[in-house]
């Protein structure tokens, strides 16, 4: 049984190193090709109009807070001191 186990476990232990060795050699960064002058026009263009509608945006000048006219613009008051009740204690 232990023997089973440890096969088992030795099995479990080298699949991941099979798994990333059967997988093709596949390049995720491609060597750097240069641009043809019709790609670099056709990126200056769309560069400019990018920069065109960031100037659109108007400026955020106005206040954002959806709760600034229900609160007042008042500094909070302090609390008042805790009267006594008659569970309270009193000095007689």
């Amino acid at each position: 049984m232990r023997m089973l186990s440890a096969a088992a476990v030795v099995v479990l232990l080298t699949m991941p190193g099979y798994a990333q060795m059967s997988t093709p050699n596949i390049n995720l960064m491609p060597e750097f090709q240069s641009k043809t002058p019709e790609e670099k026009e056709q990126d200056a263009i769309k560069e400019k109009a990018y920069k065109d509608s960031l100037r659109k945006i108007p400026d955020a000048k106005a206040s954002s807070d959806p709760w600034g006219n229900v609160r007042s613009s008042e500094a909070p008051k302090a609390a008042a001191p805790a009267k006594k009740g008659k569970t309270g204690s009193s000095s007689q």
